[in-house]
């Protein structure tokens, strides 16, 4: 009983990887270590302030093992602690009584931080400090804000955007812009018109009413991710493999514009890969590609608009050739023969992706799955649920 108490009072941490514990330890040492050296270095060793304060330990723990929370944010430190050493000093100034001055600038301190949206716990030991901190603190009066406060905080904040991006950890963390629809209209994308939004989410924080250390854009996006995962274990086992076309027509770099049309026409298709020498995949060419690139002649000629014709030269260094790379599309997004078709979801709905090639290792095509070939399957599955999926090999 004694035991199962006080497991329970262990808080739920999400896990972490050996790694990211390594990194998070690695990070806050180099942080400490940087904020110190460097503070020494400007002022010299005889300063009779202390290089470092203690909050900035705290500070360390938000800024590298926990950088994507809101509480570790640039404002959040700068103004968080810079606010909370001003209250501080005020309160050390005017209140003779410690103890008093103590609960008066923490507790300020906080609802300033609530107000101005710069919440940071460690800036509470910053305000503390300010009071407690002794007589060469005191004697400082305000010049204790901009140091050691000021500059700490700034060395420590340079040290935490450096290390957390060197070591693939995005900081600061900034809101995801809105997603735009494709079509440039005003509709919200698909998959914002079914499920959660992000309005529901704000009405439910809002609800809850606590301080949450999670942003809101991550928590809507980590709710989003599981919305997938849960959407892959109920669609079983079926990848791309299973409802690819295998049969694909595909064209190279210099395949005649004329020859690539004839094909999109004759197999009454949309787009076709690109392929190199190897069979690897190098583009995409679209009848979106031929319209916005081209003019067709009543004698059913294909001839490049100026534009087209004045930005491939200018991008190839040589005059269009009237071959599939003058208009094709490079940068292609693709999946592989295992992909849950569960990922193709996002980027088809959202970002009005309508073929998906299919590679292998070596980034050969391998097939291509389109947008009829995902509603077909999602509906299959929908009606019978459990059912082994069957492979197709004919051509979409």
């Amino acid at each position: 009983m004694l035991f199962s108490t006080l497991k329970r009072l262990r808080p739920s941490v999400a896990p972490t990887s050996p790694t990211e514990r390594i990194r998070a330890c690695v990070g806050a040492l180099v942080g400490i270590m940087l904020t110190g050296f460097t503070s020494k270095l400007a002022l010299g060793p005889d300063v009779n302030l202390p290089l470092l304060i203690a909050p900035m330990g705290e500070s360390a723990v938000l800024l590298f093992a926990a950088p994507t929370s809101p509480l570790a944010q640039p404002w959040s430190i700068l103004g968080g602690n810079v606010l909370s050493a001003l209250v501080g000093v005020t309160f050390a100034l005017f209140v003779t009584d410690p103890i008093v001055a103590s609960a008066l600038a923490v507790s300020v301190a906080i609802g300033l931080m609530l107000a101005l949206g710069c919440l940071h716990p460690p800036s509470g030991a910053v305000a503390l400090t300010a009071v407690l901190g002794g007589p060469a603190l005191h004697a400082e009066g305000y010049a204790f804000v901009f140091w050691p406060v000021g500059l700490n905080s700034l060395l420590l904040l340079g040290a935490a955007l450096l290390f957390n991006n060197l070591t693939g950890r995005r900081y600061p963390h900034l809101a995801p812009a809105k997603p735009v629809s494709p079509h440039k209209t005003t509709d919200p994308v698909p998959s914002e018109r079914i499920g959660f939004v992000p309005s529901d989410l704000q009405e439910v924080l809002a609800q809850y009413d606590e301080i949450v250390n999670v942003s809101p854009d991550e928590l809507d996006a980590l709710l989003h991710q599981a919305q997938i995962r849960a959407y892959e274990r109920r669609s079983g086992e079926i990848t791309c493999s299973h409802i690819m076309s295998r049969d694909v027509a595909t064209v190279r770099p210099g395949t005649a514009l004329r020859e690539a049309w004839r094909l999109l026409i004759d197999h009454r298709i949309k787009a076709l890969p690109v392929t190199g020498d190897n069979g690897e995949l190098v583009g995409i060419v679209t009848q979106t590609d031929f319209m916005r690139a081209s003019l067709l002649a009543e004698d059913g000629r294909l001839h490049l608009g100026w534009r087209m014709r004045v930005g491939t030269t200018l991008r190839l260094a040589r005059q269009p050739k009237h071959v599939v790379s003058d208009i094709m599309t490079r940068k292609v997004q693709s999946a592989l023969p295992e992909t849950m078709i569960a990922k193709l979801v996002p980027p088809m709905a959202d970002m009005g992706l309508h073929h998906m090639p299919v590679v292998d290792a070596d980034n050969r095509v391998v097939g291509i799955v389109t947008q009829s070939d995902l509603i077909a399957a999602l509906f299959q599955e929908r009606q019978t649920p459990g059912a082994e999926p069957r492979e197709r090999t004919k051509a979409a």
